[in-house]
């Protein structure tokens, strides 16, 4: 029963705060008025600013945000017990990480959807806004690489969610096409869309699963080109394509989609949950509570957990989601509640989700997965028997978390596997067969991780120009240009050849994957952004006499655990990067240390003389907006 009170409860809380703490956000701090011009209106191009219903624009933002971050962090660090991180994401997501991605959005409102690194160039120094937008390109860098290869290992492992992920693709444009040029709406082809998806899945799984190894002659590891190293560059392709097009034609509707997607499959989850821990099938302590056993080699829960666990709770990345896409397609600033408040607080109920799915879920039973040669490359998944037992309970959990032995040998296969197959007990609970049950959750996580990765593409496209402009070098001022540049250095930083230590018969491969040496950087680097983000965010408030305690608090909070993460990953002295000799790792960390601390001193400089002092205001608009300068909405909003 205690699976079902903590899912329950949980939801509940989070029904609160929006209509509490949210609410007073709102309406006291940050005085959200509809009188005031957006920049949707103010400069509709319907390309990037286009005027958008709060629903459409909460299925894009709120997808955008959660990818696979909700997921992976909150999979490894049930590590350290499910308590801890149940804690974290709820009141973290409540009272920091949500404030965080609405303080984002609506300072970029008030500023022509400028990005926060733009923003601090006015609000606190113009080398603050050049060392910002010199960190965000950094972090975005890393986040198309990993996530490139995230999504191409799902495919590999999972490949019956191949085909109801590409599929989801087309139906967007169909129905942004629809909507935009024929005025129809966007509910019932969405919801058609979605029951689309799941035929789809369900062809996946049993009919058609597409596994290029077996179609093609791709080698599973290996030397490039290997299955992930294909995938990575397939996706970036597209991640090229997708981030050039008007946001209409497959940003928003594929988003929109892709959220009615995602309430089915968490109402379909809930009801798992609730069958499970009512009928006593599903019991947290398969997993414990506050581990006393861990690996000899993980790092210490603080301040790794506030690491580990980013989104679902509190992420850096955010911000660059709530003023680089979100804040162009705002239709009136009181959205902003709903759209960013709202979405946060969603993605913290995915995450508890999460953590249930790997520890009670998990627990409910084993699974062992056998190829499928009558499947065209699938996979058959048979109950694990010991002694001529199904193996579950604690003895479940320990197999996939403890029997390794190694905090390094836990790696992106099995966090988002304990998800999948922890979710699809859940949804065995229900009637739906575990081999199905697996499709569903693992086109969940791939459509998740995709949006995500091409919006990224877009927030990259947006910092290249913004750094071109600002160092005059005119050629990447061209959104074609800079996006190039963008999915090209992702590749590379991808196809960094692998790491030493990596074993040859890794599940990614030995080649294509080496851009996951780069993945411990982006932990810390993505909350310090998280930091920063909230000290642009008090300076706003500042400047103008409002309470600043409630960002004080959370910020100092986010600048000193990824700072003392970064510091104990680099000079720890039996895995840290200086001993190991891993001297990119080491200096790419010292600069971004060296950046924050910058930054920090310039803004402890100016805090005392800018107290009740506005900022310049911008500069008047050259010329009026393209399109839409009647200020109506789009019809495809």
């Amino acid at each position: 029963m205690l699976t079902l009170f903590i899912a329950v409860g949980s939801f509940v809380g989070y029904l609160i705060a929006y209509h509490t703490y949210g609410r007073w956000l709102s309406q006291k701090v940050f005085q959200l008025n509809d009188e005031t011009k957006v920049p949707s209106h103010e400069l509709r191009d319907d390309v990037d600013f286009v005027p958008t219903k709060r629903q459409v624009i909460f299925g894009h933002h709120f997808t955008s945000i959660a990818g696979t971050g909700p997921i992976v962090g909150p999979a490894i660090a049930v590590f350290w017990g499910w308590l801890p991180a149940l804690i974290w994401v709820f009141v973290g997501s409540i009272l920091i990480g949500a404030v965080h991605d609405f303080g984002a959005l609506v300072v970029s409102l008030r500023n022509r959807g400028q990005t926060v690194g733009e923003v601090a160039g006015r609000l606190i120094s113009p080398r603050a806004r050049v060392l910002f937008l010199v960190i965000l390109f950094m972090a975005l860098t890393v986040v198309l690489a990993i996530f490139g290869l995230v999504i191409a290992t799902i495919f590999k492992l999972y490949p019956e969610s191949v085909l109801p992920t590409w599929i989801s693709l087309p139906l967007a444009v169909a129905i942004g096409f629809w909507v935009y040029k024929k005025g129809g709406g966007i509910l019932g082809p969405s919801l058609a869309a979605v029951a689309v998806i799941y035929f789809c899945v369900w062809l996946g799984a049993y009919a058609f699963p597409i596994n290029i190894e077996t179609l093609f002659g791709v080698p599973a590891t290996g030397a490039f080109p290997n299955v992930v190293s294909v995938w990575t560059v397939i996706l970036l392709i597209y991640c090229f394509v997708a981030s050039v097009l008007p946001v209409w034609v497959m940003l928003q509707p594929r988003d929109y989609v892709n959220s009615h997607q995602l309430v089915v499959t968490l109402g379909l989850l809930m009801i798992g949950v609730v069958v499970a821990g009512a009928t006593g099938q599903a019991q947290l302590d398969a997993a414990p509570a506050v581990a006393t056993q861990i690996p000899s080699d993980a790092p210490p829960i603080w301040p790794f957990l506030f690491i580990t666990i980013a989104c679902g709770a509190c992420s850096g990345f955010h911000c660059l989601v709530s003023s680089g896409t979100t804040s162009k397609q705002i239709e009136k600033e009181s959205d902003a509640q709903y759209v960013a408040y709202g979405s946060m607080l969603l993605e913290g109920g995915l995450a508890v989700m999460v953590i249930l799915a790997c520890c009670a879920g998990v627990g409910m039973g084993k699974f062992t997965r056998e190829a499928d040669a009558t499947a065209g490359g699938g996979y058959n998944y048979v109950e694990q028997l010991e002694n001529g037992q199904h193996v579950t309970g604690a003895a479940a959990w320990s197999a996939r978390y403890n029997a390794r032995g190694s905090w390094q040998k836990f790696k992106l296969p099995q966090t988002v596997g304990a998800f999948i197959e922890g979710g699809a007990n859940f949804l065995s609970t229900i009637g739906i067969p575990v081999k199905l049950g697996i499709s569903v959750i693992a086109v969940l996580v791939a459509c998740f991780a995709a949006t995500t990765l091409d919006s990224a593409t877009r927030l990259q496209r947006y910092v290249v120009q913004e750094l071109a402009g600002t160092l005059r070098i005119k050629p990447l001022t061209n959104k074609y240009a800079a996006t190039l540049l963008a999915v090209v250095l992702a590749g590379w930083v991808a196809m960094l050849p692998a790491d030493a230590t990596q074993p040859a018969d890794h599940p990614l491969g030995s080649a294509g994957t080496g851009g996951l040496i780069l993945w411990p950087l982006f932990g810390a680097t993505n909350q310090l952004l998280a930091g920063l983000a909230f000290m642009v965010t008090m300076f706003y408030l500042w400047r103008r006499g409002r309470p600043v305690w409630f960002i004080a608090i959370p910020m100092t909070m986010m600048l000193i655990m990824p700072a003392w993460a970064m510091l104990w990953q680099m000079f720890n002295s039996e895995s840290g990067w200086y001993h190991k000799d891993q001297t990119h790792l080491l200096w790419m960390g010292v600069a971004i240390l060296g950046i924050q601390v910058w930054m920090i001193v310039e803004a402890l400089l100016l805090l005392p003389r800018v107290k009740g002092v506005l900022e310049d205001a911008l500069p008047p608009l050259v010329k009026p907006a393209l399109a839409g300068t009647d200020g109506s909405s789009s019809p495809a909003c």
